[in-house]
């Protein structure tokens, strides 16, 4: 019995090795994340996951892979418009990995090179246009900036979802540039209002000589509607309104020529 003993107490080290090892072997993927198996450097067929895997070390070695959405930070790049204006403009860009093994094969890293896509292609979009349509149709630049970064990214597995112009700096000159010509833009409505104000102004005026002069009884209503409103003002005031006509009647009977208004 102690023979067998001692001869179980000389295994015990490689026991424990070997628990060890099979700990070791388990992986624990979670639900948005896939593990790409490579066994003797060949990718296995499809990706493990989630759940709780077996990687056989050290002939197996697994790199696991997010399927979560992506928040690219695109830093600051220097533009230079169609029409020579020189700005920084930040964009942030939102992918995820559809195909994990595709990511993993095809480009040495999908981020990085996500990253540098997105940069490259800011740059050179936004240099074809000029600054208002930059300013104008942002959306429509996203939009371009999308499917443009999508189309280099597919062979990667990756999707990008959104591109989103995050600021544009523009320079001091420009700022007070674009200010002054706010300025007179609101000046210019501000004027072809008050044109139009008169103009309908001068239409109603009109359209009421016009029906005052149908009846000479209105006009001698208008004087004594006038008359009440001046009264109520001003009680100590008493206005006689006389008729141009009777002015032309005494100045032709006083021998004076007649004054055409």
């Amino acid at each position: 019995m102690q023979e067998i003993i001692t001869g179980l107490g000389c295994f015990t080290p490689i026991l424990v090795v070997v628990v060890i090892w099979l700990i070791a072997c388990i992986r624990v993927i979670n639900e948005y994340e896939r593990a790409v198996i490579f066994t003797l450097g060949k990718v296995a067929t499809k990706p493990r996951g989630p759940g709780l895997i077996f990687v056989l070390r050290p002939l197996q070695r697994a790199v696991v892979v997010s399927l979560r959405t992506v928040v690219l930070d695109v830093p600051s790049q220097d533009i230079i418009t169609r029409d020579n204006v020189s700005l920084k403009v930040s964009a942030v860009v939102y992918f995820r990995v559809l195909n994990a093994q595709q990511a993993i094969l095809a480009v040495e890293n999908y981020y990085y090179a996500t990253s540098q896509i997105a940069q490259t292609t800011l740059r050179s979009v936004l240099g074809e246009v000029s600054l208002d349509e930059l300013l104008a149709e942002r959306e429509k630049l996203s939009q371009r900036l999308r499917e443009i970064i999508d189309t280099s990214t597919e062979p990667w597995g990756v999707e990008v979802t959104s591109v989103e112009l995050k600021s544009v700096d523009l320079p001091e000159q420009i700022q007070r540039a674009m200010g002054k010509q706010a300025e007179a833009e609101r000046e210019k409505r501000a004027k072809v209002i008050a044109a139009e104000g008169e103009l309908m102004a001068s239409q109603q005026l009109l359209e009421a000589a016009n029906k005052i002069s149908q009846n000479p009884v209105a006009i001698q209503m208008r004087y004594l509607q006038t008359l009440t409103e001046i009264a109520v003002e001003k009680n100590s005031t008493i206005v006689f309104p006389l008729p141009v006509e009777l002015l032309r009647l005494m100045e032709r009977y006083s021998g004076k020529p007649e004054v055409n208004p």
